[in-house]
């Protein structure tokens, strides 16, 4: 069914572009992506346009779609908001959670500790997702979850970076990990919520000169004629 070609083609999509296997504003036509893929150009259409709400791709008259650009201010807007609002969840995980709620996130904590020992960026990336996940189901609060989402998937590109390009970012992100899980389980919203904003405030430090970087790196390499 197309609604089903659409999202599973929109999931593949997203993977490749959080982790970079498509490169920042690589264009994507839809007949190109529908030929690699063997669909046709509806449920290409649709996925296309659910990773626009999601903010990883851009449309432009004219200029077609592409993969949104990496950019200082982007990160700086959506970690910001980051902040702010998964302390929120944090806070309220510790007062609303339940026995469910606590071996959910056990269980994504064990992922993490796994893919760790392993030195595993991508396994320990998707572990810290389902914890994350985790949090925001225990918070039991609609409305905060879809605040969430809507920045959900511009941040995991930079989550993916940021583990991708300093490894030693996920020793201080397990450590951080447990100390928010220990808060959450001993019902300690402050607790929760203050480790949680320190944490991303951390990873926040971290990726934002990667981030320089890389577009100093661009600008160098891009020719003369082209400027």
């Amino acid at each position: 069914m197309p609604q089903v070609l659409a999202q599973e083609l929109a999931r593949a999509l997203e993977d490749e572009i959080i982790s970079g296997r498509l490169a920042p504003e690589t264009r994507l036509v839809e007949e190109e992506v529908a030929q690699a893929y063997g669909i046709s150009r509806s449920p290409v259409r649709e996925a296309l346009r659910r990773l626009e709400q999601d903010g990883l791709v851009l449309r432009e008259a004219r200029r077609g779609i592409w993969v949104a650009p990496i950019a200082r201010a982007d990160l700086d807007e959506v970690y910001s908001c980051r902040v702010s609002l998964e302390g929120l969840a944090a806070e309220q995980a510790a007062e609303a959670r339940t026995a469910p709620h606590i071996d959910r996130l056990e269980a994504a904590f064990a992922d993490m500790e796994r893919a760790h020992a392993r030195g595993d960026v991508p396994g320990y990336f998707l572990g810290n997702l389902a914890f994350t996940d985790a949090i925001h189901a225990a918070a039991d609060n609609a409305t905060l979850k879809r605040l969430l989402n809507g920045i959900s998937k511009q941040a995991q590109r930079y989550r993916f970076l940021a583990y991708s390009a300093a490894p030693d970012l996920m020793s201080q992100s397990l450590a951080g990990s447990c100390d928010i899980l220990s808060a959450i389980v001993g019902g300690e919203p402050a607790r929760a919520r203050e480790i949680t904003e320190r944490l991303i405030r951390r990873s926040w430090d971290v990726v934002g000169p990667i981030v320089d970087r890389m577009l100093a790196d661009a600008a160098r390499n891009i020719p003369a004629n082209q400027e």
